[in-house]
This record gives C-alpha cells, sequence and structure tokens, in this order.
C-alpha cells in the first residue's frame, strides 16, 4: 500500500496546472498518467490556440475560466519564455445574413470583457488579409497561438520543483472511498494500491468513464461521454495569412478555421466527426468538404496543397444534437464528496483555461475561496 496526500490523474496541461497548483500550495502531488509523456491525447492534438472568450455564454465557466485563463496563460509565457505570439484573429461573415451573428459575438465580447474587439469591412479585411474575402468581419487582437509541447513540459517542471512529480505507465482501473474517507486506487497491472487523501479526476476524454469505476464516490450526476474528433489539414507552401481566420461557429465547433503554428506554417480545423468512441485515424475523404467550407472565405485556394496532418477528439458531453455543455467542476458541492474533484467537458478552450481552473481546484481542495465555482 502507497500513501501520498494527492492524486492527479491525468497528465494533460489542465492536470499539470492542477498538480502545480496544489503543489505550490504545499501538497505533497503524484500524477497518475497511464501513457509514457505527458500530454499524448487532447493536450497534444489541438489547434494550440490561445482563446479570447467571445464565444461563451456571460457567465458560463467556459466564459469566466476562459478569459481569466487568457491573462494567466499569456504572463505565465512571458515568464517562462514559453515560444508563443499574440496574433490576433477574424471572424468572418461571408454573407449578410451571417453578420448577425457577428453582431451577436460583438455583444458577448463586452459582456465577457474579453478586451477590445472591432468591426471590420470587407475592404479593410482585405487590407490586413489579402486573400480572404468576406462581406464584414470582427477583429479579436487577444488570440493567439502557444507551443503547447513547451508549455506542459513547463508545468511538468514546476510541478518536479515544489516537489510533485507524474508517474506514466500508470492506468487508474478503478478504486474507492475507504471508511477512513480517504480514496484507493487500483492501478493496471500492479498489485500495489495507492491511497490518497484529495484526488483531482483530470482524465480528459475517459473522466466520466474513470468516475463509474470509482466505488462509494456518487455515480448519479456522472455524465455521459461523446466523442467529436477532428480532422486538420496542413496548406503546404507559403502561408498567406499572417493571423488567424474564423468563420461564423458551427454546432459543436468553431468551424473549420485557419490557424498558424509557429513557424508560420498554416493549417484548416478542426471539423466535427463524431465517433463512437476515441479513434484518431485519418479520413482522407474529408478533404473536399474541407475544400468547400475553406473556400467562402478563401476563394482562392488550391486543394492540392492541402495535405493531411493529424486528429484530436473533443471530450463532450453533450450529445451531437445538443447545445454545447459547459466546463464542468464538480467538488463537494456537486457531490457531496470532500477531497474530491472531477473535471468533466474539458474541451476547448480548455488549454487556454487551464490555470484558471487549475486555481479553482486548489481553492476548493486547500479551504479557498474559488472565484468562479
Amino acid at each position: 500500500m502507497m500513501e501520498v496526500e494527492t492524486v492527479v490523474i491525468g497528465a494533460g496541461v489542465v492536470g499539470l496546472a492542477c498538480a502545480r497548483a496544489l503543489a505550490l500550495a504545499g501538497r505533497e502531488v503524484i500524477v497518475l498518467e497511464r501513457a509514457a509523456h505527458v500530454g499524448t491525447e487532447t493536450s497534444s492534438r489541438n489547434s494550440e490556440v490561445i482563446h479570447s472568450g467571445i464565444y461563451y455564454p456571460p457567465g458560463s465557466l467556459k466564459a469566466r475560466l476562459c478569459v481569466a485563463g487568457r491573462d494567466m496563460l499569456y504572463a505565465y509565457c512571458r515568464e517562462r519564455a514559453i515560444p508563443h505570439r499574440r496574433l490576433g484573429k477574424l471572424i468572418v461573415a461571408t454573407s449578410d445574413a451571417e453578420t448577425g451573428i457577428l453582431a451577436r459575438y460583438h455583444e458577448l465580447a463586452g459582456r465577457n470583457g474579453i478586451g477590445e474587439v472591432s468591426w471590420k469591412t470587407a475592404d479593410e479585411v482585405r487590407e490586413l488579409e489579402p486573400e480572404v474575402r468576406c462581406v464584414r468581419a470582427l477583429h479579436v487582437p487577444e488570440t493567439g497561438i502557444v507551443d503547447s509541447h513547451s508549455l506542459m513540459t513547463s508545468l511538468w517542471g514546476d510541478l518536479q520543483a515544489a516537489g510533485g512529480d507524474v508517474a506514466f505507465l500508470s492506468a487508474v482501473t478503478g478504486g474507492r472511498r475507504r471508511p477512513d474517507e480517504r480514496f484507493e486506487l487500483e492501478l493496471e497491472e500492479s498489485d500495489e494500491r495507492l491511497v490518497c487523501n484529495e484526488l483531482v479526476n483530470s482524465a480528459g476524454l475517459h473522466a466520466p468513464d474513470l468516475a463509474r469505476r470509482l466505488e462509494g464516490c456518487g455515480k448519479g450526476a456522472i455524465p455521459q461521454a461523446y466523442y467529436a474528433r477532428g480532422h486538420y489539414f496542413t496548406l503546404s507552401g507559403k502561408s498567406p495569412f499572417s493571423r488567424l481566420v474564423y468563420p461564423i461557429a458551427e454546432s459543436a465547433g468553431l468551424g473549420i478555421h485557419v490557424t498558424l503554428d509557429l513557424s508560420g506554417r498554416a493549417k484548416f480545423g478542426p471539423d466535427v466527426d463524431w465517433v463512437p468512441s476515441p479513434d484518431y485515424s485519418f479520413d482522407e475523404s474529408r478533404r473536399d468538404p474541407f475544400a468547400q467550407a475553406i473556400r467562402r472565405y478563401y476563394p482562392a485556394l488550391d486543394d492540392t496543397r492541402l495535405q493531411p496532418d493529424y486528429t484530436g477528439i473533443r471530450p463532450k458531453i453533450a450529445p451531437p444534437e445538443a447545445p454545447a455543455a459547459d466546463f464542468r467542476i464538480d467538488a463537494v458541492r456537486q457531490h457531496g464528496i470532500p477531497g474530491l474533484v472531477h473535471l468533466f467537458g474539458i474541451e476547448s478552450p480548455g488549454l487556454t483555461s487551464a490555470f484558471a481552473i487549475a486555481a479553482d481546484v486548489s481553492a476548493v481542495l486547500t479551504g479557498q475561496r474559488p472565484r468562479t465555482v
């Protein structure tokens, strides 16, 4: 039987940020990660965008944590020299019918306190991005990009410096709440049990399933997991863009948009492809729908330049036909079990929100007053 004060399950960017925050608060922390390295799933298979917070319902966790986390992330990247760039983005309306949606985004920007957002005419957009065609657009300067791998490596280093660490190849298969109110975890291919006083379930895609396998921890409020696979295509050759370009958002995502990596390479995605279980295979038949969507704002696209890149999966907790769900940070107020925090549905803008989520999780477990939960 091994004992530790606090266990975080999952070494993605949010799990690492939570572990770091708890270690800096004085907790003895171990992160259990089933893979051989940090951030092998959602955290490394996304657009690496630092979101502004413009899309989310006012007062929601996504809105509040995205704006707070964005500012904390930019500050951390500056302090630690994490590669990042505040490029800004254009959200474009490609028809008059879509301008009303832009007006709604502009209203949300004000209500969510995201900072400056300005209207651009078609001619003004052409001056900023000569290849983009639209009828109107919003310019959002606070959007940026970050090297998520460097970020996670830095968070891991901070955790180690504070006395914690990550145990790799340590898949949690189940567990229970003991009579002494501590948590006993079972590890794959191990006869040993790990006992902890506090448990943070930051298992991403697998968080709901893991929560169901923890005996005595309440089952009624655990959401169903849904998996929205997204494909990414890169654009070979020189990028015609200098900032991010987004169409009007769709029901389960933000539309097939163009992002840039830190080398200036352009990539498009993600689309929305619902799958029954996590599956990272690439469906090259998605090329034609991609090209059609991209040409709405980039009509000069040569689709022979579209090269298959990678896929990622959003950890959804709402089915395809339902509105997008908010983040869930389920702590004692939600399930009545002291010392236990479940993080459900931490999809985009999870990377942007990671420091703010971590601050609230740490506050809950250390008896402080969290800002948002």
